[in-house]
């Protein structure tokens, strides 16, 4: 009888344990490239001459905000930076390290909001495109 509540503490113990371990979420975060932002702290990248630097609004997902910023030249959207997006956790990341260059990708090829959701990523998407129209709406 001693060995079966042992053995039965030391399982309970040991799927506590690996239920409440965390991963290392403090370290760098994942490079998604050189034109996703960090966070609402960033300072403004620098633009070329005649370019202008328009951000968006913040649109709240059910997963955290997102936020564009764009900068246009002659009226076309030569780059965009995402300012916020959601990165909470693992699957948050790994998600926006895919979706968003192709969310970038198709902006500058589109030069509208008028972009396809990447599959997968429907919230990160949505909230892209709402915060994009804002900025265009901003800047035009």
């Amino acid at each position: 009888m001693k060995r079966i509540v042992l053995w039965l503490l030391g399982t309970v113990s040991a799927v506590v344990l690996m239920f409440g371990y965390h991963t290392s979420t403090s370290g760098p975060e994942p490079s998604v490239g050189p034109t996703i932002g960090g966070g609402a702290n960033e300072t403004p990248a620098t633009t070329a001459p005649g370019a202008s630097t328009v951000t968006g609004s913040v649109a709240q997902t059910q997963w955290g905000p997102v936020q564009v910023r764009l900068t246009e030249q002659a009226g076309k959207i030569t780059a965009v930076n995402v300012v916020q997006y959601p990165n909470g956790n693992h699957r948050d990341a790994e998600i926006n390290q895919y979706a968003l260059p192709i969310l970038i990708n198709e902006t500058v090829q589109a030069q509208s909001a008028q972009i396809d959701m990447v599959s997968g990523a429907t919230v990160t998407s949505d909230g892209y495109i709402r915060s994009l129209q804002s900025a265009l709406d901003q800047g035009r």
